[in-house]
């Protein structure tokens, strides 16, 4: 339904996609936040982000205009203003992106009047409150604004590259851009200047961009030259967050209704008036903000960790939550407005309200996660506060306080505040040192691999031009053996007529039968032949021409597929006729493996329920591996129902079907789509089960890999492993058919063997090794006696070598302890006994020296310091540790040296209370 004058989010961004689509775009469902197959970005981070291929002439869809609203993240790399969200009015993490594309066919004429009608006539923007921007030459962009949309000359401004110019990166498509900015009008001003414009660009409130429209019209080489590309394009965006902003006449991002119903649900959570949330407006932002990223990002897929995305995740979250303890929560909060976000945004974002319980529960779990560590983070600092107060000194170390935050999620500012109580300040230098070696860790981390191993990609997009339209014909559906043509070669990334005998290179076939890697099942493997044969060897032997093994095929363009391998027989040349032969074998246990994981998504949602989700996969000829978001741990009766319930689906020898449908159709029909994964118009839907018998389970993915006939092909399925491998994710490793059969085998002569060590038969196994268990626990738990026992009589004849140094008693020997438990168990009777002492204990384990100190609390408050004693001590021995002023632990290599190292303890002792008085205790 078409909306007059739009003016809630929801109308706006409605408004938007109509009016493009009566203009002849096609509009496109947003992509998600991870980008499918481009490891150079970890979010997408501009409505363009999903049409990259396309632009660069690698991809072709069948459309030249499109859509859509976008959704983007920008919280790393150089757009990372995380610490901006809040205190700006603007800036955010996550973030609609608005905007309409064409692929060839119009350019800036058409794309500048779309944009001012849009604004002006759509969405009721007063004109003469937009001031249009240009780059420095582009007379054309100039002409329309002024001759055709009428643009007063001092409302149209000529700039230069820094805000005018765009390029995808320092090679490939860019071109001039044109600005469009709205003027908040003279009172919005801050700058102060009689002269206020957008080409000052000084960052000045009163000029809102609105809009950019990108025209590509150059491609840029390495030396930095720009020729006109082919096909000129245009790539424009909006931010949906401004524009509802200027629409609804709010200054502040946040004072709209895409944030409001957020802020609101945390007013009410905390019960405060509005008095207090604009007292605390900053945090209400953050969390406001926050919510939505952490929402939007796990409903795509991503899970919090410790590195990548998923590091970037756990990181909003937990800044989100910390600004909630500082509003006063103390208990887990975020699940609730995480709530709001849904509600709020479902019915845009389907994937939201699907995945509603698992967001809220990864949520709620990692937020209780966090406040554990929060807790832990206190005690921390406690013992920090404590130890630097016994040093006498009133700083805190700032490496320290940043570990706090770096490692355990305690918030510098609370860290700051508890230290200011306690008489103490942080060392802010050390502190931003090492935030910013973690900075750059992170931007090392973030240096993701290129596409195509490295090499250029031109060369392979040059290539179609070798290929029908369409690209190579690609049979692995429907054969595995395939006659064709060699249209390519390429040694080393370099195409060439010939590759020799003994040569690794690159096939390329103008048809194929061998699957390319995707969706977690892998390439396929095989040979390329000559299609004629010649005489071999001296008994003149027929045999192919020439013969090329395939180790991978890969695409690193869409419509080229490259096998890559060695030639072992003869010399091949292009234009050469070739059989193109997939190892039959390895691809029917591949087939098998891949039926298998859709069976155990199908069981895993029945046992464990609908919250569970495919986190990734390998489909692999020798085993499979399955991730799914769950967040508890998998109980062994689960795990078995999942077997059996795998295991009774092979043995219903169920059907298995695939066909092709349109997207939207498939979803509707419960087909199921995974995380992250970029589906095109047209969808390809593989369905296990009986349709005509309902009370028996189905099975419905969206899935472009090879699969078997029927079950009962899959033979047998076994689960061998379960565990999780981050935090609400699990994985589950098995084999079907010949592996299972392997791993059986294998098991089974492990148990002959094991039977034979024990003496006992196979059925006696268990029962005999559990003897020997016990038996065992029964003689370490006397020998545990015994040595207790030896160290009693030791620690008694100890007890005369106690030394005194100026009224403290110190005890520095070496002892015969199996290990450093034990040691420690010995300082503990030393100062039962003594009261007040020093205590360093030294002993060979493993045939190196290893040393414990104890010091009584009265004896740390002189001075004496048990972690820097045997730290002085171990050096002697080439060695080091540390520990706490009470007690600590080191290590050396020279045990030959120990008893004179242990010797040096009094006088250490004595340098530390300041004498050096030592005599022996009466």
């Amino acid at each position: 339904m078409k909306i007059a004058r739009p003016t809630t989010a929801a109308e706006i961004r409605q408004a938007f996609l109509d009016f493009f689509e009566e203009k002849g775009h096609t509009r496109v469902a947003s992509a998600p936040l991870t980008p499918h197959g481009d490891d150079t970005l970890l979010f997408v981070n501009a409505g363009m982000v999903p049409f990259k291929d396309t632009f660069l002439g690698l991809e072709k869809r069948p459309y030249v205009r499109a859509a859509s609203s976008q959704k983007c993240m920008r919280v790393s790399g150089k757009h990372n203003d995380l610490e901006e969200v809040g205190p700006s009015p603007r800036h955010h993490t996550f973030f609609e992106m608005l905007g309409n594309f064409s692929f060839g066919d119009y350019f800036k004429r058409e794309a500048i009047h779309y944009a001012w009608e849009a604004l002006t006539t759509v969405f009721g923007v007063p004109g003469e409150r937009l001031v249009a921007t240009v780059f420095l030459d582009d007379d054309l962009a100039y002409g329309v604004w002024c001759d055709e949309i009428g643009l007063p000359p001092e409302r149209i401004l000529r700039m230069g590259e820094k805000t005018n110019f765009w390029s995808m990166g320092d090679t490939g498509p860019c071109g001039p851009t044109s600005e469009l900015h709205f003027d908040w009008g003279p009172a919005a001003c801050t700058c102060g200047r009689p002269d206020c414009s957008v080409a000052l660009d000084n960052g000045c409130p009163r000029w809102l961009e609105v809009w950019n429209l990108v025209f590509m019209q150059f491609n840029q080489d390495a030396s930095g030259l720009r020729t006109p590309l082919p096909k000129s394009g245009v790539d424009t965006g909006m931010g949906l967050e401004r524009l509802v902003s200027v629409i609804q006449g709010a200054a502040a991002n946040y004072d709209t209704d895409l944030f409001q119903p957020i802020m609101r649900r945390v007013q009410e959570l905390l019960g405060h008036d509005d008095a207090q949330m604009a007292s605390q407006i900053i945090a209400y932002r953050v969390i406001a903000d926050h919510a939505r990223a952490i929402t939007f990002l796990i409903g795509d897929g991503v899970l919090p960790g410790n590195e990548g995305r998923n590091y970037i995740l756990r990181l909003v979250l937990r800044r989100a939550a910390r600004y909630g303890r500082l509003l006063g929560f103390t208990e887990p909060f975020l699940h609730q407005v995480s709530r709001t976000v849904i509600e709020q945004m479902g019915g845009v974002y389907p994937e939201l309200a699907e995945r509603a319980d698992f967001i809220l529960s990864t949520v709620q779990h990692e937020e209780e996660r966090f406040l554990r560590t929060l807790d832990l983070g206190l005690a921390l600092l406690e013992e920090l506060m404590a130890e630097v107060k016994a040093q006498g000194e009133t700083m805190l170390p700032g490496d320290a306080a940043f570990r706090l935050w770096d490692t355990y999620g305690f918030p510098l500012d609370l860290t700051r505040d508890i230290a200011v109580e306690n008489g103490l300040a942080i060392d802010m230098a050390g502190y931003r040192a090492a935030l910013e070696q973690q900075r750059q860790r992170a931007r090392a981390a973030a240096q993701f691999g290129g596409a195509g191993d490295g090499k250029d990609l031109s060369v392979y997009a040059s290539l179609l031009e070798r290929l029908p339209a369409g690209g190579v014909d690609h049979l692995y559906l429907v054969a595995t053996e395939a006659e064709s043509t060699v249209v390519a070669i390429l040694v080393g990334g370099v195409v060439v007529e010939e590759a020799q005998e003994g040569q690794q290179a690159e096939l390329v076939l103008a048809a194929t039968p061998f699957y390319v890697e995707s969706g977690g099942q892998v390439s396929d493997t095989g040979v390329i032949r000559s299609a004629t044969s010649k005489v071999f060897g001296n008994l003149g032997g027929l045999a192919p021409a020439w013969e090329f093994t395939v180790s991978d095929t890969r695409r690193p363009v869409a419509g080229v597929i490259v096998h890559r391998g060695q030639v072992t027989r003869g010399a091949v040349s292009e234009g050469s006729q070739a059989v193109a032969a997939v190892d039959v074998q390895r691809r029917w246990d591949i087939m098998r493996n891949h039926t298998a994981t859709h069976l155990l998504h199908a069981e895993l949602r029945r046992v464990l329920g609908a919250h569970v989700h495919q986190a990734g996969s390998l489909v692999a000829p020798d085993r499979l591996r399955f991730d799914f978001t769950h967040p508890g741990v998998v109980s062994p009766q689960e795990l078995a129902a999942i077997e059996q319930g795998v295991s009774d689906w092979i043995y219903r020898n169920d059907p298995v079907a695939w066909r092709w449908m349109a997207y939207k159709d498939a979803v509707a029909t419960g087909a199921m789509a995974l995380f992250g994964e970029k589906y095109g118009d047209e969808v390809r839907v593989v369905e296990v089960g009986a349709a005509n018998l309902p009370a028996l389970p189905t099975s419905r993915e969206l899935c472009g890999g090879n699969h078997v006939h029927n079950t009962a092909e899959i033979g047998v399925f076994h689960i061998s492993s379960e565990g999780g491998v981050s935090s609400g994710v699990r994985r589950i490793e098995a084999v079907t058919g010949r592996g299972a059969h392997a791993l059986l085998q294998s098991r089974l002569d492990l148990l002959h063997r094991t039977a034979a060590a024990l003496g006992a038969p196979e059925t006696e196994v268990d029962r005999r090794a559990q003897a020997l268990v016990e038996q065992l626990a029964s003689q370490q738990k006397e020998l545990a006696r015994l040595r207790e026992q030896a160290a009693r009589q030791e620690f008694q004849a100890l007890l005369s070598q106690v030394v005194t140094v100026d009224g403290v008693q110190v005890l520095a020997q070496p002892v015969a302890a199996a290990d450093a438990n034990v040691m420690r168990q010995m300082t503990d009777w030393f100062r039962n006994q003594l009261g007040s002492c020093v205590v360093v204990l030294g002993a060979g384990i493993d045939g190196k020296p290893q040393l414990v100190a104890a010091v009584t609390d009265d004896l740390v408050a002189r001075g004496v310091h048990a972690g820097k004693l045997v730290q002085a001590i171990a050096k002697q021995l080439g060695g080091g540790g540390g520990g706490r002023p009470n007690l600590a632990q080191a290590g050396g290599v020279d045990l030959a040296g120990l008893s004179a190292a242990l010797a040096q303890a009094p006088a250490l002792v004595a340098e530390q209370t300041g004498r050096s008085s030592t005599s022996p205790r009466s």
